[in-house]
């Protein structure tokens, strides 16, 4: 059976053809054979034993045999071959006729021809192989190299080999080439891409830490943000997208998927294909395939690659020659967070004491794992921002991860340098406008204010929001971390009421503190002429059995005033049986409607085709909607009749005076006056001397806080009305008019 060889060899001119009578060793160096994975130079061909043998490794035997094409020899005694280079027209029909299941090209071929018989090796592509074997045969398997051809059920050649990452055992497994590992590490501000060239992070963006072609569903993402200076920005978070999903390494060891919290433990959990574990050095997110693993201890990023790392790698791990702002992810940053601060430089630190450490026990990791990169990344950080909350330690510990990752144990650097392999602040979970830092150098931790948030309370000397007031309840917020700036406890802060204290957030740890109409926590009640004032103070818990403290009194007023707004005097004939004003005005928002009736019960309406007779008794309502009676009440000031529809026009009759009915008129009656929402009052029909038979009657109201004594005081023989300090600014008018 004749088999095709793959020849893959140089354009090379024709050779002649050689001839042999007796068992010889062809050189083909010029045109060497890769026969079943392996290449071969020399050609061992002979006749014996009845048969003609082209062998690749030595002459044919027939106890050893070998890699060989054997045909019988139909009596051949010599044979001959040459190499043919761009046959003619005349050439490929030739071979084809003997040779009808070659589809190829035929480029380039060489032939070693008996009489009688022809081995024919020519120039394929891959896919040809397979017509010559049936679907799954394996054609070809190294285990020295783990190279192997496979047919499949169409008919293509399959190759496999170890892939890029890996390397082949010898015994036909593929393993992981850790001597091709590499690694990218992301601390503080700066960023020491898997070439060892650093990257410095100015401002407080989201950027591409990592990406390559080979995943296109895989993408790390790094955001900085502010510290304890605001010139200064620190890797804070780290996202992998993966799929249309997002895992969010926090703060603390939190992690997120999408919008909901992970439980994490050491034991991996598989999560959309990355498996996730936390221990007490961070969180570690490790692709199913363990080519890439990504750790987080809250300061640090390690994004590690088992494989050769170069140009495939893109982000600001990977390609050096991007610049920052083509790496810049501006839909997963704030919109001023390329803004630029500057700070006074802080005279405390000494920048000559920062490379202490630089040596043992690191020195043996130094041949593999540069550590330049790493004090530079220190130096340029520690000379401008102070020493703490863990900083002085964090880029050994960086250094050392990345050593251990490249199989160097570093015993007893954390004994030697007084640094801890855990991570700093595990499980204190901060708010977004916080970061965990340490109270005191080495000692417990917190959650602090970045600064530049607190700088626009500290501009204003102010340890919260401004007081939120509504018609009925008042609010106030102070933020959580100044507080604790301060050295103030939140839990001991109340109202003037003492049973009444803030309520904490417990996302943003920003504490509130509030009262309202049902509970007014010792609210004082003021008037600055037409204003009504509500003030309460947030001040600390004192103890009468204690003579002396070390802590600062605290006393915070916060206050709300109120006021109500003019209402326009508007004029309607009684036909229209009642007058409806909807009044919305500051924090206010009510109905006022003015009623006339003819009945104690004031159910029977005076309509447009009720005639009312002098001295008939008219009964008048005047009543609001959307007022809480607990917060206010309504004080009908004063009431008066005149002929034109103007409040200002003569004549004019007073019913009602300072809130108390006209003691000239005693027909005149006023109820529930500064009681409620509502009141009323009554008065014989009448009309003025030698006038058209109009009358408008015309009232004056203000609304009163109910909490004050808002009733007017009417002895006899005295008409005066209640205080005016109790009186909302601007009064309200509203008018009737009736045809007698």
């Amino acid at each position: 059976m004749l088999r095709p060889l793959l020849c893959l060899c140089a354009l090379i001119a024709l050779t002649s053809a050689q001839t042999f009578t007796e068992s010889s060793v062809v050189n083909i160096s010029s045109c060497p054979i890769t026969y079943y994975g392996q290449q071969y130079e020399q050609l061992y061909v002979n006749i014996t034993s009845g048969n003609v043998t082209v062998c690749f490794n030595g002459f044919f035997s027939p106890e050893t045999g070998g890699d060989c094409i054997v045909e019988r020899s139909l009596g051949a005694e010599q044979f001959y071959y040459y190499i043919m280079l761009q046959p003619s027209t005349a050439d490929v029909d030739y071979v084809r006729q003997y040779f009808p299941t070659i589809q190829n090209s035929l480029e380039r071929y060489f032939l070693i021809s008996f009489p009688h018989v022809s081995v024919f090796l020519y120039h394929i592509v891959k896919s040809d192989w397979c017509q010559m074997y049936r679907p799954g045969t394996v054609i070809s398997s190294e285990p020295q190299t783990c190279f192997s051809f496979t047919c499949n059920e169409t008919a293509v050649l399959n190759t496999s080999s170890c892939g890029a990452l890996e390397r082949c055992q010898g015994n036909g497994i593929c393993v992981l080439d850790t001597m091709l590992a590499s690694t990218c590490t992301v601390t503080g501000p700066t960023v020491i891409d898997v070439h060892g060239q650093i990257n410095s992070i100015q401002d407080r963006c989201a950027y591409s830490l990592f990406s390559t072609p080979s995943l296109p569903d895989f993408h790390v993402l790094g955001n900085f943000r502010d510290r304890r200076r605001k010139d200064v920005s620190f890797l804070d978070s780290v996202t992998l997208r993966v799929g249309g999903h997002y895992i969010h390494l926090e703060q603390g060891g939190r992690v997120q998927l999408d919008d909901s919290t992970l439980t994490l433990s050491s034991s991996p959990q598989l999560v959309h294909g990355v498996q996730l574990s936390k221990d007490q050095t961070g969180v570690t997110a490790e692709l199913s395939n363990l080519i890439i693993s990504v750790f987080f201890d809250g300061n640090t990023a390690q994004i590690h690659l088992e494989g050769p790392a170069g140009s495939s790698v893109e982000g600001l791990c990977g390609n050096s020659s991007s610049s920052l702002s083509d790496l810049r992810l501006s839909e997963y940053s704030s919109t001023s967070c390329e803004m630029q601060y500057s700070e006074p430089a802080d005279t405390t630190i000494d920048c000559t004491s920062v490379t202490e450490r630089r040596e043992a026990p690191f020195s043996s990791c130094n041949t593999d794992i540069d550590p330049e990169p790493y004090i530079t990344a220190c130096t340029d950080t520690l000379c401008k921002y102070p020493a703490v909350d863990g900083l002085n330690c964090q880029f050994l510990k960086a250094y050392a991860r990345a050593c251990s990752l490249h199989n160097h144990a570093l015993d007893g650097w954390t004994s030697n340098t007084g640094c801890s392999s855990e991570a700093f602040c595990q499980d204190r979970t901060c708010s977004d406008h916080e970061f965990c830092g340490e109270k005191t150098v080495g000692g417990d931790t917190r959650c602090f204010c970045r600064a530049i948030f607190a700088s626009k309370y500290q501009a204003i000397n102010s340890l919260g929001d401004a007081t939120v007031c509504m018609q009925d309840s008042a609010s106030v917020t102070l933020v959580g971390c100044l507080l604790e700036d301060k050295g103030i406890d939140y839990s001991a802060l109340h109202l003037n009421d003492p049973t009444c204290r803030g309520r904490v957030d417990e996302l943003t740890h920003m504490v509130t503190f509030s009262f309202n109409s049902s509970n007014s926590c010792g609210t004082v009640v003021t008037t600055n002429n037409s204003q009504v004032i509500y003030k309460n103070t947030i001040m600390n818990q004192n103890s009468s059995s204690d003579i002396i403290t070390r802590h600062d009194q605290v006393s915070i007023d916060f206050s709300c005033v109120q006021t109500q707004a003019d209402i326009k005097t508007a004029t309607f004939r009684i036909r229209d049986s009642s007058v409806i004003q909807h009044i919305t005005s500051g924090v206010w928002d009510y109905t006022l409607t003015m009623c006339a009736t003819t009945d104690v019960g004031h159910t029977q309406a005076v309509q447009s085709s009720t005639e009312v007779q002098l001295i008939q008794k008219i009964r008048v309502q005047l009543k609001t909607d959307g007022l809480d009676g607990d917060v206010v009440v309504v004080v009908t000031d004063s009431c008066w009749a005149t002929d034109q529809p103007s409040t200002n026009s003569t004549p004019r009759y007073d019913l009602i005076i300072n809130g108390c009915a006209n003691p000239a008129d005693q027909t005149v009656q006023v109820e529930d006056n500064g009681l409620g929402t509502s009141n009323y009052f009554s008065f014989s029909m009448f009309q003025f001397t030698g006038s058209s038979g109009e009358v408008y009657l015309h009232c004056e109201l203000h609304l009163c806080p109910k909490q004050n004594n808002c009733v007017p005081t009417c002895p006899a023989g005295a008409r005066r009305r209640r205080s005016a300090r109790s009186k909302y600014e601007g009064e309200a008018f509203v008018s009737m008019a009736w045809t007698h």
